[in-house]
């Protein structure tokens, strides 16, 4: 099921093959990687074709919604997503050179709308390393509440990181968004 989703600034496509080289200098920087859970470090070409084709036939089952994050018209600036499959997650992550300017927000608001809009999710959860604060201010902009703190495997680091859990339930997610 492909989907496109857009806004002001950016549009939000499903992962292609021919992204694999714009993407992998971006998440195979280690200042992005190591705020990924299932990132490794150092992340090649192979790791970007094993992305691509394992979210693939997910996308098209319609149990994973992946999206590129293109900056318009057409410069690859990262991915953002909502995965069904696992327990309703958001997640997302950004090169380094569009860190600060609200592309996270931005694209984050589309998805979580075509989360709980289109899909009718009921909740949605996340979680951020406790040494990434900037992605958690995100996620409080995008409406998710602290929902508990954990621990999660960092691929790319080799260890387990202390994150917060957060998440955003359909209730109010509609009352903040006044959507009927």
């Amino acid at each position: 099921m492909s989907v496109l989703l857009e806004t002001e600034r950016l549009l939000l496509r499903h992962p292609q093959a021919a992204d694999i080289s714009k993407f992998v200098p971006l998440i195979g920087d280690f200042d992005v990687s190591k705020y990924l859970s299932r990132v490794p470090y150092p992340y090649t070409e192979d790791d970007g074709c094993a992305f691509i084709t394992k979210i693939g036939p997910a996308i098209e089952a319609g149990t994973d919604y992946a999206f590129a994050v293109i900056l318009k018209p057409d410069i690859y600036i990262g991915t953002c997503g909502v995965h069904p499959e696992r327990d309703w997650e958001f997640g997302y992550w950004f090169g380094k050179p569009y860190w600060g300017r609200g592309y996270a927000t931005e694209a984050g608001a589309r998805v979580v709308q075509f989360a709980f809009e289109d899909l009718k999710a009921e909740r949605l959860q996340a979680s951020w390393f406790h040494d990434n604060p900037r992605s958690g201010r995100v996620l409080a902009k995008l409406g998710f509440l602290p929902a508990g703190e954990g621990e999660i495997a960092c691929l790319s680091r080799g260890v387990t990181v202390n994150c917060h859990v957060v998440a955003l339930d359909r209730a109010t997610y509609m009352t903040r968004n006044m959507v009927s």
